[in-house]
């Protein structure tokens, strides 16, 4: 019963309005190549500084400044700004509705009724 009624849940959520624009706003992002391309190489950049602070050493000046230069060719790209804003929507949705499950939860283990429906 659970598991069918998650699954009913996964099915509406994918349905919102919220999550289509999050999608949508996905795929515009990855049809824009040279985006994609400024965000690989910042992802780059992350694992090498990652691996470099693992080792004990600092990452170099170089490298932040190549980070906040990506960062800032980024965030002006409106596919980007798009994607957050989607993102942020549908995060609010998904917050809302695991307030009502924890809302349920609180119910349903106060009512001393069990019901199989």
């Amino acid at each position: 019963m659970i598991e069918d009624k998650a699954k009913e849940l996964g099915r509406l959520i994918g349905q919102s309005t919220e999550y289509k624009e999050v999608k949508r706003a996905g795929d515009t992002l990855n049809e824009d190549k040279d985006t994609v391309a400024l965000l690989q190489r910042m992802e780059q950049l992350r694992v090498e500084a990652q691996r470099m602070m693992a080792g004990g050493q600092r990452p170099t000046e170089e490298m932040e400044r190549e980070l906040d230069t990506l960062l800032g060719q980024i965030q002006g790209r409106s596919a980007y700004q798009r994607l957050l804003v989607a993102q942020e929507n549908f995060d609010k949705v998904m917050g809302r509705v695991n307030d009502w499950i924890l809302e349920g939860i609180e119910k349903g283990a106060a009512s001393p009724i069990i019901t199989l429906s």
